[in-house]
């Protein structure tokens, strides 16, 4: 008799278990039916558009994303560029003038060898503000100068 019992209530159980699995099951469907509770999703064709329209000025170190229409977000403090790929004939001068075309130079420097005395092939120029120094970055990234391919980057502190 004992057995019995025990079969009834393992019954009961796996009925209680299916009667809220279909509950839940149901619930979703409610949901699905009443939508994504606001949330609109974009198609393909949309996120494409927006990623042709959009102009990125540049990505700041927090991964805020720079736009055209963030004049203020852009400038700032002083940004120092690493521009590597020099000649060993260039001059913080040569560097200046070039970087003073995209826009105003705080300062140039080309890192010498403490023994030799010669240059080490990269320095560092630091622009008034982050934009111009993203602009300077984009434009003078593979620029030519005396004879070598410029490498510009934003130095990071050692």
């Amino acid at each position: 008799m004992g057995r019995g019992s025990n079969t009834q209530a393992k019954r009961r159980r796996e009925a209680e278990r299916e009667r809220k699995k279909r509950e839940k099951q149901e619930r979703a469907r409610q949901r699905r039916a009443e939508g994504g509770g606001g949330i609109e999703i974009a198609s393909v064709e949309d996120i494409q558009t927006a990623a042709v329209n959009a102009t990125v000025e540049g990505v700041l170190a927090d991964g805020t994303i720079l736009s055209g229409e963030d004049q203020s977000a852009a400038s700032g403090p002083p940004c120092r560029l690493f521009v590597g790929g020099l000649s060993w004939e260039t001059t913080a001068g040569d560097l200046r003038k070039t970087f003073a075309d995209i826009g105003e130079v705080v300062d140039a420097v080309i890192v010498m060898d403490r023994d030799t005395g010669d240059s080490r092939g990269f320095g560092f120029v630091t622009m008034v503000d982050r934009k111009v120094a993203t602009k300077a970055m984009r434009e003078l990234g593979g620029f030519e100068l005396n004879g070598r391919s410029l490498r510009v980057d934003m130095a990071t502190d050692r």
